[in-house]
């Protein structure tokens, strides 16, 4: 299914190395490698001289200090942070506690929806609860530094307060993990959304820039043709969904093994979380019924 989309896993790009990747924007990545991750959180820097930092990442001491080297001499006025997962924000308190920068983010850590009783959510642990910045951000807000601007632009789905940052007058955007050029995102509710994220997606189909930042792997060029690709592929892994309860009533696992052949088996339980975000998507819309609330142990039948 995934094989509709142009990937590209090539980064060359040793970890807590700095490098170029664009005028004026720089990029260190973490030695944080996973089946999550890719090769590591890609934290990005902007300017020179009086910078911002995007995504400061992990916490790890590491990772911070390769990204104070890489703005040494300079002075970081602005920290910006995509999402609160905890691959991109809990170095926030020792990158700012050694530079004293302004700490901007659309808000703290929340689910897409209230948890139905008796649900735990199975992300939990992946959530950087403690974040709270220091400047809450708006959609379209612009934030000025020192020869560079960037428009905040809410893109939730991934997680509920998912936001992107547009770097003006540069045709570019870091869109964290809600756009990634080596892997589809994950959607796993209830930390996240399918609604909201088809709808940020075309959200960002409907905008200008045309390369991404991502938080993890290489950059995205031709970005609204490649968000076209990932449109297309939720609707056809919708289809697929449809397709299977077409032959009756069925379960989550079934389903997974069903439309995600060949998938790494460390993926089973974030591709079983992707479904259910669809089966609420469906259920939601009248497509789909279940008995009581869409659940991850439920079973889902198409609506008569």
């Amino acid at each position: 299914m995934a094989d509709d989309i142009p990937f590209n896993k090539t980064l060359d790009l040793a970890p807590e190395t700095v490098d170029e990747v664009a005028p004026g924007v720089r990029r260190v990545m973490c030695n944080n490698p996973g089946p999550f991750t890719f090769k590591g959180t890609v934290s990005y820097i902007i300017g020179r001289g009086k910078v911002a930092i995007v995504d400061p990442g992990p916490d790890d001491p590491a990772h911070v200090g390769a990204l104070l080297d890489a703005v040494r001499n300079e002075t970081v006025t602005h920290i910006f942070v995509t999402h609160t997962h905890r691959d991109h924000s809990p170095a926030v308190p020792a990158l700012k506690h050694a530079t004293g920068a302004t700490v901007y983010a659309e808000g703290v850590h929340r689910a897409a929806r209230p948890l139905h009783i008796g649900e735990l959510n199975p992300l939990d642990s992946s959530g950087d609860r403690d974040f709270v910045p220091d400047v809450y951000l708006k959609d379209g807000e612009i934030v000025e530094g020192d020869g560079w601007a960037v428009e905040a632009v809410t893109t939730p789905g991934h997680c509920a307060n998912h936001m992107a940052y547009a770097l003006k007058g540069e045709n570019s955007l870091f869109v964290g993990d809600h756009v990634m050029a080596w892997a589809t995102t994950i959607v796993a509710p209830p930390d996240g959304a399918m609604s909201d994220y088809m709808a940020s997606l075309r959200k960002l189909a409907a905008r200008s820039e045309q390369l991404y930042f991502p938080g993890h792997g290489p950059v995205v060029p031709q970005a609204t043709r490649f968000v076209n690709y990932l449109l297309l592929h939720r609707k056809a892994r919708e289809d697929s969904i449809l397709y299977r309860l077409g032959k009756g009533e069925t379960d989550i696992p079934t389903i997974v093994r069903a439309i995600y052949i060949g998938l790494d088996p460390r993926l089973t339980g974030a591709a079983g979380l992707s479904v259910l975000a669809h089966m609420e998507e469906l259920v939601a819309r009248g497509v789909v019924d279940t008995d009581g609330i869409p659940a991850i142990d439920g079973v889902f039948r198409l609506a008569a």
